[in-house]
């Protein structure tokens, strides 16, 4: 396999929802314990080198909406990919196509787990951002002239950064992206015991035009646990997509 195995793992609500209200339940801390310890925890069950996300969960988590400061006189860069560390135990892989987030350092902690941030531009991405990114030593791989092609994304990662197993963790435009483009081999959900009801937060999966249609795609069950009674933990394959004629 030229690119890595790729694994969607994600919390949600008993409506669908990766985000919202229902996460400060004590239900939803709890099984987002649960979620952090099966992909990161002292013993995790994936052994992944790195995860992916969009710019949305980026700024939801890390980066905060915080504007990139920007030298708009910096010299012009080197053309192509900028390889800052090779050899990272972990990597936060995020997708920006033309360059938006507002970075103040290469590395970011999620609980208990550092990781190297690979940003992923397309040609639309200025030279300002490109020259703030090495001078913070942020990887960067410019993968499409005015979309991502996440096919090449995924090769270049296995390639420059060693990359074999790759959680994709969000949005869900972003997961429905890869899972009909054939990319994702897996979806794994922790199910807290509580919802909210709210209209206005993002699902699991979600279609957007140009990135991805309603074409249905299938799953097959790999596993169901019960975990701290009110959790589930679920694993699926997923099948090969059938587009129609």
């Amino acid at each position: 396999m030229k690119r890595p195995y790729v694994f969607c793992h994600m919390l949600i609500s008993m409506d669908g929802k990766i985000m919202g209200n229902y996460m400060d339940t004590p239900q939803g801390i709890k099984a987002g314990d649960i979620f952090y310890d099966i992909a990161f925890g002292k013993k995790p069950y994936y052994h992944h080198q790195g995860w992916l996300s969009g710019r949305v969960t980026t700024d939801d988590n890390f980066t905060f909406y915080k504007k990139p400061q920007l030298d708009e006189n910096a010299p012009q860069v080197p053309e192509g990919d900028y390889i800052a560390d090779d050899q990272a135990k972990m990597y936060y892989v995020s997708i920006d196509p033309k360059g938006r987030l507002g970075w103040e350092d290469s590395t970011l902690v999620y609980e208990d787990t550092k990781a190297h941030v690979i940003e992923i531009l397309t040609d639309k991405a200025s030279n300002a951002y490109k020259a703030l990114l090495r001078k913070l030593h942020i990887s960067y791989m410019i993968v499409g002239e005015d979309a991502i092609d996440f096919e090449v994304m995924l090769e270049k990662l296995k390639e420059n950064f060693h990359i074999e197993t790759l959680m994709l963790g969000g949005g869900g435009v972003l997961n429905w992206s890869f899972i009909q483009q054939g990319l994702c081999d897996e979806v794994s959900l922790v199910v807290a015991s509580a919802a909210d009801g709210s209209d206005q937060t993002p699902t699991l999966f979600e279609m957007r035009e140009k990135y991805s249609d309603d074409t249905p795609v299938e799953f097959a069950l790999k596993e169901a646990k019960v975990i701290d009674e009110n959790a589930l933990w679920l694993r699926y394959k997923v099948k090969e997509v059938k587009r129609h004629e």
